[in-house]
């Protein structure tokens, strides 16, 4: 099989100049928790949750205002927050409504939604598609969820409620993006135990076109790998633990167009 996909981590690997029109340059974050970091600069810029550390609105217009200086002409985020309000999100950004947040959760979502003009999408629970100037169209899904873990946002208990959330993702998604990783896929914690979801991890091989999946969350277990056992696949698919709150470097991610 031909080469598809290059993974460099910043501060480890000497990321090379971006190889061409040919290629795509992901450049992947997550879980940075209200920090602002050096971020290489690509094609794409994908964050995967955690914007903010406690989900307040001033923590995420610090996070959403860095995001948009970065030098990437298309960015993508999931929220999800502990305790707080959050782009995907992540359970540290706390979008869902409680009584008392409602009007500082409805100015986050028209906040966060507001910033396409600058580059800057939210995704939650939705797909999303773009085209580069070399033509090349990617197809995203993304999703703030993850198992329930503590006091957050976006956290399901149930098989049932977590197939409801991943069955919505199309099969012909090349990019995902969620908060949570799958099961047995960089997501071992500190204690030794495999956090991820199984659920997630059976709609993975259900997505014969998925190229990338990116995720965070499992902070102490952040990297990347090429998923390449499946004989089915026609190429190899990239999973990225970007969580950047232990490492605080970013993942870079070329995909051949």
């Amino acid at each position: 099989m031909y080469e598809t996909a290059r993974i460099y981590r910043e501060g480890v690997d000497i990321i090379p100049p971006h190889p061409g029109t040919d290629w795509t340059r992901f450049v992947c974050i997550s879980d940075t928790h209200s920090r602002t970091f050096h971020i290489p600069t690509g094609d794409v810029l994908l964050h995967a949750g955690d914007l903010s550390s406690w989900g307040s609105l001033s923590q995420l217009i610090i996070t959403v205002e860095w995001l948009k200086s970065l030098n990437h002409p298309i960015k993508m985020c999931i929220m999800l927050t502990c305790n707080g309000l959050s782009m995907v999100a992540g359970n540290h950004d706390v979008l869902e409504l409680t009584k008392n947040q409602y009007q500082e959760v409805q100015q986050a979502r028209t906040y966060v939604r507001s910033q396409t003009a600058a580059g800057l999408h939210y995704i939650e629970h939705e797909p999303f598609r773009f085209i580069l100037p070399s033509g090349r169209e990617w197809k995203v899904h993304g999703s703030p969820a993850a198992p329930l873990y503590a006091q957050g946002s976006f956290q399901y208990e149930t098989t049932d409620e977590a197939r409801a959330i991943y069955n919505r993702i199309p099969y012909d998604t090349d990019i995902l993006i969620t908060h949570t990783p799958p099961f047995m896929t960089l997501d071992r914690t500190r204690k030794g135990k495999h956090a991820g979801c199984y659920v997630l991890s059976n709609k993975l091989a259900e997505l014969r076109n998925c190229r990338l999946h990116v995720f965070g969350h499992i902070h102490e277990c952040a990297g990347a790998q090429i998923n390449n056992h499946d004989p089915f696949r026609l190429v190899d698919r990239v999973s990225v633990n970007a969580a950047m709150a232990v490492t605080k470097r970013a993942i870079v991610v070329d995909l051949l167009n």
